[in-house]
């Protein structure tokens, strides 16, 4: 198995593993995450993109090596659009996740780039 097969299963693996705590023990912190304009209840938007999350990772590591370019765009763009939560944590002050200060909140942020690099490179042709 090569670097970019280990980097994609792991990604997939990461995805369904953060849908899973989405849907149990980390549901009450991904609901810090969610910002005040959302329109929908903070704990059905927790679920909704947990089970996103996990039919991203699950297809990740499942779909054929023609199809996963497409993939790749479509979780770099989840990743793009579920980054405004990390900014209403930091921008609002909500812990979650050991993120306790203003310095780890502000960190996070940049963890969000690489997210999509990663999607985008470990999925790439």
């Amino acid at each position: 198995m090569n670097a970019k097969n280990i980097s994609r299963i792991a990604l997939g693996t990461m995805l369904v593993t953060a849908g899973i705590a989405h849907l149990t023990f980390g549901r009450k912190d991904f609901q810090a995450q969610v910002p005040d304009w959302v329109p929908l209840e903070k704990d059905d938007t927790v679920v909704y993109s947990g089970v996103a999350e996990i039919a991203l990772g699950a297809s990740i590591i499942a779909t054929p090596k023609k199809y996963r370019s497409i993939l790749g765009k479509i979780t770099a763009a989840f990743f793009t659009a579920v980054f405004p939560g990390n900014i209403s944590q930091y921008k609002n002050r909500r812990d979650a996740f050991g993120l306790d200060t203003d310095e780890r909140r502000k960190a996070r942020l940049f963890m969000q780039p690489l997210l999509v690099g990663w999607a985008l490179k470990s999925m790439e042709e």
